[in-house]
């Protein structure tokens, strides 16, 4: 029997918005609108990121579309995927997301990153006198930590609404370093293979041979971020792929990332080194019809031993981005 048929599926969304939209709310409602999708579909969770100043990206403000999706789905699990935890004080984000948890029980997880999820003015914009840093990260989660946790006798600071919430917290990386971290700590782990898979096998070999058990895990747990284009037909699905190669070219020429209509043939359109470099961005793309997305599904997960797939999928019509969650959940 195919590992898929045990591995629970998620989606990652970045709430894109498209060359034709008039302003964020078509991209909100379309974030909903997959939300829905998948949990009918029966995906374990969907998480959604914090980035900033970044043209054709609607889900800066995290925790208030998460209540958004949340409100109006029934039992999909809904997180951070993740927070920036250097653009914000601990106290805010438990406050956040001890309120989300008190609104919605049991549904709501706390993703957090080291990185600042924008360029450095703007990250001085989010920050102003506050002088968070990756530094600080490990410090930041201990601060979490406590202040989801139960009142500690003496304890001054307290999240109102956030304490004794125990929101779910996990750890997510690109690199190293925080593989490390969720290992010592006994936390689940996400890898950010969806843009930055060179590191992705040393860094669940890291977090499983260092993993200490905790009150929250007795073993470690580890989830693959993976892009997804599936479609009826591997022709089909290579042409609509264009849409995500031209995303990732515009991401690295620091262009608007506004959604742009598939093309015929990228000729042209990039440089040797740009297509080598979308390339290295996309090494774990799952592009193709059923059987090839099973295949690819399937080497992956023994090659990694994954113990859970979040998929992106940046797809121009909405309607193509929906069938290739219904084409891959059809694999299990």
């Amino acid at each position: 029997m195919s590992k898929l048929s045990n591995t629970p599926f998620s989606v990652l969304d970045l709430a894109p918005m498209r060359d034709d939209d008039i302003g964020p709310a078509p991209a909100l409602q379309r974030s909903l609108d997959l939300a829905r999708h998948v949990e009918k579909l029966g995906f374990s969770r969907m998480w959604v990121a914090e980035h900033h100043n970044m043209e054709g990206i609607a889900s800066s403000a995290t925790a208030v579309l998460l209540g958004y999706l949340a409100a109006n789905t029934a039992t999909l699990r809904l997180g951070s995927g993740g927070i920036m935890l250097p653009n914000h004080a601990p106290l805010v984000v438990a406050e956040q997301f001890g309120t989300l948890a008190a609104l919605y029980p049991n549904r709501i997880e706390l993703g957090l990153g080291r990185a600042p999820g924008a360029d450095q003015a703007t990250a001085r914009a989010l920050r102003r006198d506050r002088l968070g840093s990756a530094e600080d990260f490990p410090q930041d989660i201990e601060e979490l930590e406590t202040l989801l946790g139960p009142r500690q006798p003496g304890q001054t600071v307290v999240a109102v609404p956030g304490v004794d919430s125990n929101v779910p917290i996990w750890l997510l990386g690109s690199s190293l370093f925080s593989a490390q971290l969720a290992a010592q700590k006994g936390l689940p782990y996400a890898f950010a293979s969806h843009f930055a898979p060179r590191y992705l096998h040393q860094a669940l070999r890291i977090y499983r041979e260092n993993f200490q058990p905790s009150a929250v895990l007795d073993k470690p747990y580890a989830m693959i971020g993976v892009p997804l284009i599936a479609a009826p037909m591997d022709e089909e699905a290579e042409f609509l792929a264009t849409t995500a190669y031209q995303r990732v070219l515009a991401l690295m020429r620091g262009q608007s990332l506004l959604l742009r209509p598939p093309v015929e043939s990228m000729a042209g359109r990039w440089q040797p080194h740009e297509q080598q470099a979308v390339g290295d961005f996309l090494g774990l793309a799952v592009i193709g019809g059923p059987e090839k997305v099973r295949a690819r599904l399937d080497v992956l997960l023994e090659q990694t031993g994954a113990d859970e797939l979040i998929f992106t999928c940046d797809l121009y019509q909405p309607e193509h981005r929906l069938r290739s969650f219904d084409i891959v959940a059809g694999l299990r």
